[in-house]
Protein backbone atom coordinates (compact mmCIF):
# COMPACT_ATOMS: atom_id res chain seq x y z
CA UNK A 1 0.00 0.00 0.00
CA UNK A 2 1.05 3.60 -0.52
CA UNK A 3 -0.21 6.51 1.54
CA UNK A 4 -0.58 10.26 1.16
CA UNK A 5 1.96 12.94 1.91
CA UNK A 6 0.78 16.35 3.08
CA UNK A 7 3.10 19.24 2.17
CA UNK A 8 1.06 21.57 4.40
CA UNK A 9 2.26 19.66 7.49
CA UNK A 10 5.95 20.29 6.88
CA UNK A 11 7.47 22.37 9.68
CA UNK A 12 4.17 22.72 11.53
CA UNK A 13 4.50 22.37 15.30
CA UNK A 14 2.34 19.48 16.49
CA UNK A 15 1.68 18.78 20.18
CA UNK A 16 0.44 15.31 21.15
CA UNK A 17 -0.64 14.09 24.59
CA UNK A 18 -0.02 10.46 25.54
CA UNK A 19 2.51 10.08 22.74
CA UNK A 20 4.93 7.50 24.09
CA UNK A 21 3.13 4.25 23.26
CA UNK A 22 0.21 2.80 21.33
CA UNK A 23 -1.85 5.16 19.19
CA UNK A 24 0.12 8.11 20.53
CA UNK A 25 3.46 6.71 19.39
CA UNK A 26 2.02 6.14 15.92
CA UNK A 27 0.76 9.72 15.83
CA UNK A 28 4.20 11.02 16.81
CA UNK A 29 5.95 8.85 14.23
CA UNK A 30 3.55 9.63 11.39
CA UNK A 31 3.62 13.39 11.90
CA UNK A 32 7.40 13.33 12.18
CA UNK A 33 7.55 11.47 8.86
CA UNK A 34 5.57 14.30 7.27
CA UNK A 35 8.27 16.78 8.28
CA UNK A 36 6.35 18.29 11.18
CA UNK A 37 8.04 19.47 14.36
CA UNK A 38 6.57 17.08 16.91
CA UNK A 39 6.33 17.66 20.64
CA UNK A 40 4.71 15.10 22.91
CA UNK A 41 4.14 14.34 26.56
CA UNK A 42 3.53 11.14 28.49
CA UNK A 43 3.91 9.71 31.98
CA UNK A 44 6.03 6.86 30.63
CA UNK A 45 9.46 8.48 30.68
CA UNK A 46 11.53 5.58 29.33
CA UNK A 47 9.22 4.92 26.39
CA UNK A 48 8.94 8.62 25.61
CA UNK A 49 12.67 9.22 25.70
CA UNK A 50 13.32 6.16 23.57
CA UNK A 51 10.84 7.27 20.92
CA UNK A 52 12.18 10.83 20.89
CA UNK A 53 15.75 9.53 20.53
CA UNK A 54 14.72 7.68 17.37
CA UNK A 55 13.01 10.70 15.81
CA UNK A 56 15.53 13.46 15.22
CA UNK A 57 14.29 16.88 16.24
CA UNK A 58 11.27 15.67 18.21
CA UNK A 59 10.58 17.07 21.68
CA UNK A 60 9.47 15.08 24.73
CA UNK A 61 8.63 15.90 28.33
CA UNK A 62 7.38 13.64 31.10
CA UNK A 63 4.01 14.98 32.21
CA UNK A 64 1.04 13.87 34.26
CA UNK A 65 -1.81 15.40 32.26
CA UNK A 66 -4.09 15.38 35.30
CA UNK A 67 -1.85 18.18 36.61
CA UNK A 68 -3.32 21.06 34.62
CA UNK A 69 -0.49 23.45 35.47
CA UNK A 70 2.12 20.93 34.33
CA UNK A 71 0.27 20.30 31.07
CA UNK A 72 -0.02 24.01 30.31
CA UNK A 73 3.66 24.50 31.17
CA UNK A 74 4.66 21.69 28.82
CA UNK A 75 2.69 23.24 25.96
CA UNK A 76 4.29 26.64 26.55
CA UNK A 77 7.74 25.03 26.70
CA UNK A 78 7.12 23.14 23.46
CA UNK A 79 6.27 26.44 21.80
CA UNK A 80 10.02 27.07 21.70
CA UNK A 81 9.78 25.03 18.49
CA UNK A 82 7.30 27.60 17.19
CA UNK A 83 3.60 28.25 17.77
CA UNK A 84 1.61 25.06 18.19
CA UNK A 85 -0.84 24.99 15.28
CA UNK A 86 -1.80 21.31 15.53
CA UNK A 87 -2.94 19.81 18.84
CA UNK A 88 -3.89 16.16 19.23
CA UNK A 89 -5.58 15.33 22.50
CA UNK A 90 -4.90 11.61 22.58
CA UNK A 91 -4.19 10.63 26.18
CA UNK A 92 -6.73 8.27 27.78
CA UNK A 93 -7.18 5.42 30.22
CA UNK A 94 -9.71 2.76 29.21
CA UNK A 95 -9.44 0.61 32.32
CA UNK A 96 -12.68 -1.35 32.77
CA UNK A 97 -14.84 -0.55 35.78
CA UNK A 98 -18.38 -1.34 36.90
CA UNK A 99 -20.56 1.72 37.45
CA UNK A 100 -22.10 0.45 40.68
CA UNK A 101 -18.63 -0.05 42.15
CA UNK A 102 -17.22 3.29 40.98
CA UNK A 103 -16.81 5.78 43.81
CA UNK A 104 -17.24 9.53 43.30
CA UNK A 105 -13.48 9.85 43.70
CA UNK A 106 -12.84 7.23 41.02
CA UNK A 107 -15.36 8.96 38.74
CA UNK A 108 -13.54 12.27 39.07
CA UNK A 109 -10.17 10.58 38.59
CA UNK A 110 -11.42 9.02 35.36
CA UNK A 111 -12.61 12.35 34.00
CA UNK A 112 -9.36 13.98 35.10
CA UNK A 113 -7.39 11.86 32.65
CA UNK A 114 -9.96 11.21 29.90
CA UNK A 115 -11.72 14.57 29.58
CA UNK A 116 -10.15 17.45 31.49
CA UNK A 117 -6.83 17.51 29.56
CA UNK A 118 -8.74 17.98 26.29
CA UNK A 119 -10.12 21.29 27.51
CA UNK A 120 -6.97 22.38 29.33
CA UNK A 121 -4.69 21.74 26.36
CA UNK A 122 -7.12 23.31 23.89
CA UNK A 123 -7.38 26.43 26.00
CA UNK A 124 -3.59 26.59 26.27
CA UNK A 125 -2.99 26.48 22.52
CA UNK A 126 -5.83 28.83 21.61
CA UNK A 127 -3.90 32.12 21.94
CA UNK A 128 -0.97 30.94 19.80
CA UNK A 129 -3.27 29.45 17.15
CA UNK A 130 -5.25 32.67 17.01
CA UNK A 131 -2.06 34.69 16.68
CA UNK A 132 -0.79 32.33 13.96
CA UNK A 133 -3.98 32.79 11.95
CA UNK A 134 -5.50 29.40 12.62
CA UNK A 135 -4.88 25.82 13.58
CA UNK A 136 -6.30 22.33 13.92
CA UNK A 137 -7.31 20.60 17.14
CA UNK A 138 -8.00 16.86 16.92
CA UNK A 139 -9.64 15.23 19.91
CA UNK A 140 -9.53 11.44 20.12
CA UNK A 141 -12.94 10.09 21.13
CA UNK A 142 -14.01 6.44 20.85
CA UNK A 143 -16.62 4.24 19.23
CA UNK A 144 -17.59 3.31 22.78
CA UNK A 145 -19.21 6.74 23.10
CA UNK A 146 -21.52 5.93 20.19
CA UNK A 147 -22.27 2.39 21.31
CA UNK A 148 -22.53 3.00 25.06
CA UNK A 149 -20.34 0.04 25.84
CA UNK A 150 -19.90 -1.42 29.32
CA UNK A 151 -18.33 -1.83 31.78
CA UNK A 152 -16.54 1.51 31.45
CA UNK A 153 -19.05 4.24 32.25
CA UNK A 154 -16.57 6.98 33.11
CA UNK A 155 -14.52 6.41 29.98
CA UNK A 156 -17.62 6.30 27.77
CA UNK A 157 -19.01 9.47 29.35
CA UNK A 158 -15.73 11.29 28.81
CA UNK A 159 -15.46 10.18 25.20
CA UNK A 160 -19.02 11.30 24.53
CA UNK A 161 -18.29 14.67 26.11
CA UNK A 162 -15.23 15.03 23.86
CA UNK A 163 -17.46 14.87 20.78
CA UNK A 164 -19.76 17.54 22.20
CA UNK A 165 -16.86 19.71 23.36
CA UNK A 166 -15.29 19.51 19.90
CA UNK A 167 -18.48 20.82 18.31
CA UNK A 168 -18.75 23.64 20.84
CA UNK A 169 -15.14 24.79 20.45
CA UNK A 170 -15.42 24.53 16.65
CA UNK A 171 -18.34 26.97 16.75
CA UNK A 172 -16.70 29.33 19.26
CA UNK A 173 -13.27 29.44 17.62
CA UNK A 174 -14.19 29.16 13.96
CA UNK A 175 -13.90 32.92 13.53
CA UNK A 176 -10.22 32.57 14.42
CA UNK A 177 -9.81 29.90 11.72
CA UNK A 178 -9.23 27.24 14.37
CA UNK A 179 -10.75 23.93 13.35
CA UNK A 180 -11.78 21.43 16.01
CA UNK A 181 -12.70 17.86 15.12
CA UNK A 182 -13.13 14.58 16.94
CA UNK A 183 -11.61 11.33 15.70
CA UNK A 184 -13.52 8.26 16.77
CA UNK A 185 -11.65 4.95 16.52
CA UNK A 186 -13.08 1.49 16.75
CA UNK A 187 -11.07 -1.30 18.36
CA UNK A 188 -7.48 -0.31 17.63
CA UNK A 189 -5.07 -3.15 18.31
CA UNK A 190 -2.31 -1.77 20.50
CA UNK A 191 0.04 -3.61 22.82
CA UNK A 192 -2.28 -2.76 25.71
CA UNK A 193 -5.21 -4.41 23.93
CA UNK A 194 -3.11 -7.47 23.16
CA UNK A 195 -2.01 -7.78 26.76
CA UNK A 196 -5.35 -7.19 28.46
CA UNK A 197 -8.38 -7.84 26.29
CA UNK A 198 -7.73 -9.27 22.83
CA UNK A 199 -8.43 -12.99 22.96
CA UNK A 200 -9.22 -15.20 19.94
CA UNK A 201 -12.80 -15.45 21.16
CA UNK A 202 -13.20 -11.68 21.61
CA UNK A 203 -11.71 -10.97 18.21
CA UNK A 204 -13.95 -13.53 16.52
CA UNK A 205 -17.03 -11.88 18.02
CA UNK A 206 -15.76 -8.43 17.03
CA UNK A 207 -15.18 -9.45 13.41
CA UNK A 208 -18.85 -10.43 13.14
CA UNK A 209 -19.75 -6.78 13.79
CA UNK A 210 -17.52 -5.03 11.26
CA UNK A 211 -17.64 -4.78 7.48
CA UNK A 212 -13.86 -4.83 7.00
CA UNK A 213 -12.42 -8.00 8.47
CA UNK A 214 -8.93 -6.64 9.19
CA UNK A 215 -7.53 -5.33 12.44
CA UNK A 216 -7.56 -1.57 12.91
CA UNK A 217 -3.97 -0.62 13.65
CA UNK A 218 -2.61 2.56 15.27
CA UNK A 219 -1.28 3.80 11.92
CA UNK A 220 -4.81 3.66 10.48
CA UNK A 221 -5.93 6.21 13.04
CA UNK A 222 -2.79 8.29 12.66
CA UNK A 223 -3.36 8.63 8.90
CA UNK A 224 -6.85 9.98 9.55
CA UNK A 225 -5.32 12.50 11.96
CA UNK A 226 -2.82 13.59 9.30
CA UNK A 227 -5.72 14.47 7.02
CA UNK A 228 -7.60 16.39 9.72
CA UNK A 229 -4.44 18.35 10.57
CA UNK A 230 -3.60 19.17 6.96
CA UNK A 231 -4.87 21.94 4.71
CA UNK A 232 -6.67 19.25 2.69
CA UNK A 233 -9.39 19.27 5.36
CA UNK A 234 -9.50 23.07 5.63
CA UNK A 235 -13.32 23.26 5.53
CA UNK A 236 -13.93 20.47 8.03
CA UNK A 237 -14.71 21.45 11.61
CA UNK A 238 -17.05 20.32 14.34
CA UNK A 239 -17.08 16.81 12.87
CA UNK A 240 -16.68 13.34 14.34
CA UNK A 241 -14.65 11.19 11.93
CA UNK A 242 -15.24 7.50 12.63
CA UNK A 243 -12.54 4.92 11.85
CA UNK A 244 -14.15 1.65 12.95
CA UNK A 245 -13.96 -0.77 9.99
CA UNK A 246 -17.69 -0.32 9.40
CA UNK A 247 -19.08 -1.46 12.72
CA UNK A 248 -22.82 -2.10 12.80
Amino acid sequence: MSFASYPSLKDKVVFITGGATGIGASLVTQFHAQGAKVAFVDQQTDAGQSLAANLAGSWFRTCDVTDSDALEAAILAAAALGPVTVLINNVANDTRHRAAETTPEAWRAGLAVNLDPVFIASRAVYPMMREAGGGSIINISSITALLGQAPMATYVAAKGAIIALSKSLAREWGGDRIRVNALCPGWVITERQLELWLTPEAEAEHLKLVALKDRIMPDDLARAALFLASDDSRMMTGQNMVVDAGRT
